[in-house]
C-alpha cells in the first residue's frame, strides 16, 4: 500500500509542477518521473535546512517544490 502512496504523490506532485512551472509538459509518465525525483531532491533540500513534512499535503508540496527544482535545472542544461 506504502508503494501506491509514493506513486499518488509523485503524479499529483509532478502534475502541480507542471501546472507553477508553465510551458511544454512531460506528459504523464513524465510528471510522475518529475513528482517522485522531485520528492528526493524535495526531501533531501528539506532536510539540510530543517523542513520536514508529518502529512500527506505536505509531502505533496516538498515532492512539488523539489520537482520545481528539478524542471528549473533540466531547462536551463537543456536550454528547453
Amino acid at each position: 500500500m506504502n508503494i501506491l502512496i509514493w506513486i499518488v504523490t509523485g503524479i499529483v506532485a509532478g502534475w502541480l509542477a507542471g501546472l507553477i512551472l508553465k510551458g511544454r509538459g512531460f506528459g504523464l509518465f513524465g510528471n510522475f518521473l518529475v513528482g517522485i525525483i522531485g520528492g528526493v531532491v524535495g526531501g533531501w533540500l528539506g532536510g539540510l535546512i530543517g523542513i520536514s513534512a508529518s502529512s500527506w499535503i505536505g509531502n505533496v508540496l516538498i515532492a512539488a517544490a523539489g520537482g520545481i527544482i528539478l524542471v528549473i535545472v533540466l531547462r536551463a542544461i537543456f536550454k528547453r
